[in-house]
C-alpha cells in the first residue's frame, strides 16, 4: 500500500503524539513499578521519623535522636542525624537507611492499614528497618516476622499511592 502525503503526514502526528504520551507516563510507571518511595514519608512539620537519625539504628544500633545541623531533604521530608558522616551515609544509599513504608507502622501495612511508626519501637530485618506504632503491635510483628514483612510489601503500594493522593489533596 501506498502511502499518500497526507496520509504520512497524519501517521507521523499520531506516532509523535504517542510517543510524548508514553514518555509523560514512564516516571509514574517506574515509580509505582520499582521505587519504595515517592513522597510518602511519616513526617511530623515535614521532619521524617520524629528527627530521629535513621543511619544511628545501623550504625549505633538504637534509636538516636538526629539535629537539624544535619540535615538532609528527601523523599518529600527532612531528615536529621547525628553527624555529617551519618548524613553523608544516608545521601549516598537513602533506600539503605530509610524505614520501610516511610516510616509508618510495619505491622499497620501488613493489615492494610496506615499508622504512625514510633522511632522507638523499632527492628532491623534482612538489612532494612522496620517501625512500629505501639508495644503490643510490635511484639505481634516480631513474633511472625517474615510473614509480617511479606503482607505490608504486599499491601504498601496501594497504602502508598492512597497517601500520596490524600497528601496532593491538602
Amino acid at each position: 500500500m501506498k502511502w499518500g502525503s497526507g496520509s504520512e503526514a497524519r501517521s507521523s502526528a499520531v506516532l509523535r503524539a504517542a510517543i510524548v504520551l508514553v514518555l509523560m507516563a514512564l516516571p509514574a510507571a517506574l515509580a509505582v513499578a520499582g521505587g519504595e518511595h515517592e513522597g510518602v514519608v511519616n513526617a511530623t512539620d515535614g521532619v521524617a521519623i520524629g528527627g530521629y537519625d535513621p543511619v544511628a539504628y545501623f550504625a549505633d544500633g538504637a534509636p538516636t535522636e538526629g539535629n537539624e545541623a544535619h540535615a538532609y531533604d528527601w523523599d518529600g521530608a527532612t531528615w536529621w542525624f547525628t553527624s555529617a558522616e551519618h548524613r553523608e551515609l544516608f545521601v549516598a544509599e537513602p533506600e539503605r537507611y530509610a524505614p520501610r513504608y516511610g516510616g509508618y507502622c510495619a505491622f499497620a501495612a501488613a493489615r492494610n492499614q496506615v499508622a504512625e511508626g514510633d522511632p522507638e519501637l523499632w527492628t532491623i530485618h534482612d538489612g532494612r528497618l522496620y517501625l512500629n506504632f505501639n508495644d503490643r503491635t510490635h511484639r505481634q510483628f516480631l513474633a511472625d516476622l517474615p510473614n509480617q514483612v511479606e503482607a505490608a510489601d504486599a499491601n504498601w503500594p496501594a497504602l502508598r499511592a492512597e497517601l500520596a493522593a490524600s497528601t496532593a489533596q491538602k
